[in-house]
């Protein structure tokens, strides 16, 4: 049994090479199939993995409240309408929420900063030492913001890496003094920070942030030297705001309180229900919608490139058709020898086993080549169209496709059986031809 089976894939070898375009064309549709499904799963799951580190690096026992500048039909047209979070629910919380082991309270306000000629906007971020661990950022030189500086509101500040170079291209920059001309304050760098990549936005549910232009100082300096009340001049125009903080961070023990912690917090923040002026993020739920999403979207693209696999073996099933005919003459002689139907339907079945065997591994051999390939298309158009490049979406930037294991077994599994099934009917039909009619054929 064994000697009849190596003797039928002789025989299907030697029956393809003798037209080796025709069964490289016939490859090349279950070739990209197979490419096709471990790309495009590898490129989702790296667009998942980014998206989940993202929501993480937020904190999975964190609850994040915003405030919201909230619609025109809520603000007041005469003078300044108060809005947004204020330091007495921060207070609130933190006294009747036993969960929360910590609360981050942060304000941000745009400012220009200034050192000899050299000058550069970004942020002013008031915040409390724990703003460092929270958001990842790490100390170069010097330290961050301490609670004795935040107690006493001293004129401190800490730098971002960019905010460090513009404003001090050849000068180490601590211990000089930073000045806000729109405050006319004056405040001394006691740290410089790592360069951290900005977050990218999450839905609708959170704003990206950018670090890179940022100053911090103590968050009571803030309250004493600015206060509550921000107001520009812009062509004519008068715009201003009353916001006491942009943003509460709570923390809590665990990761098992935050949903149960995330629905007293809402219920606590009701009042601002009608003004519409503050969103509550849960990054732990949205962990969990990042995975469904995942799954789903993975699904999407396994089926997309699946279509890839059964249009191959369509192309499979043509060729054996067009084979069948072309060869009638031979299952009519190899019939009259003596070869029962079974020997002819396995000798297509062989062949189209084959086509789909090296097709498939082919596709898995350029399919594992995915991250390298991208990588390699993303330098030479960095290199050859910057412009182009600096315009592409982050996501497309920094984007590192990871091969899913399970996704090459797949992919190789489904070949050979699109191979065998689409090879089925012209071999049935090959067996079934009647030997005398066969050897008529001309």
């Amino acid at each position: 049994m064994l000697f009849m089976w190596y003797r039928t894939f002789q025989l299907g070898i030697k029956s393809l090479w003798l037209h080796p375009m025709r069964s490289l064309l016939t490859m090349l549709g279950i070739f990209i199939g197979v490419a096709s499904v471990i790309w495009l799963l590898a490129i989702s799951e790296g667009i998942s993995l980014e998206a989940q580190r993202q929501i993480a690096s937020l904190g999975a026992d964190t609850i994040i409240i915003r405030s919201v500048k909230p619609p025109s039909e809520k603000l007041s047209p005469q003078g300044v309408t108060p809005y947004g979070l204020k330091r007495s629910e921060l207070d609130m919380l933190v006294s009747t929420i036993p969960t929360i082991r910590a609360a981050l309270p942060i304000r941000e306000i745009r400012r220009q900063f200034q050192y000899k000629d050299q000058q550069i906007d970004g942020r002013l971020v008031g915040c409390t030492p724990e703003y460092a661990e929270v958001t990842r950022l790490r100390v170069e030189d010097g330290h961050f913001i301490t609670d004795a500086e935040n107690f006493r509101r001293e004129t401190v500040c800490v730098l971002a890496a960019r905010v460090a170079e513009r404003l001090f291209p050849y000068e180490n920059p601590l211990g000089k003094r930073v000045y806000v001309p729109e405050n006319k304050d004056f405040y001394t760098v006691i740290g410089i920070l790592e360069h951290r990549n900005a977050s990218a936005a999450i839905g609708g549910s959170l704003a990206a942030q950018d670090f890179s232009n940022d100053i911090y100082i103590p968050i009571r300096t803030l309250q004493q030297r600015i206060g509550d009340t921000i107001t520009t001049r812009r062509g004519g125009t008068f715009e201003g705001e009353i916001l006491e903080l942009n943003q509460i961070t709570l923390m809590t023990r665990t990761v098992d309180d935050v949903k149960s912690t995330a629905s007293l917090v809402e219920q606590a923040m009701l009042s601002h229900d009608e003004m519409k002026d503050i969103s509550v993020v849960v990054p732990l739920e949205l962990l969990e919608q990042a995975a469904t999403t995942r799954l789903m979207f993975m699904i999407f693209m396994g089926l997309v490139a699946a279509i890839s696999l059964v249009v191959g073996g369509i192309g499979i099933m043509n060729i054996m058709l067009a084979t069948v005919t072309e060869r009638t003459r031979e299952i009519g002689i190899r019939r009259a020898l003596g070869a029962k139907r079974s020997d002819i339907i396995r000798q297509f079945l062989v062949e189209t086993i084959v086509l789909s065997v090296v097709g498939g591994s082919t596709g898995i051999l350029a399919g594992v080549i995915c991250n390298p390939a991208i990588s390699l298309v993303r330098d030479v158009i960095k290199s050859r169209f910057p412009n182009t490049f600096e315009a592409l979406p982050e996501v497309v930037q920094k984007l590192t496709p990871t091969i899913v294991p399970e996704s090459i077994p797949i992919a190789f599994g489904i070949s050979v059986v699109v191979g065998v099934v689409f090879g089925l009917y012209p071999a049935i039909r090959a067996a079934s031809m009647s030997p005398i009619e066969a050897l008529r054929h001309e």
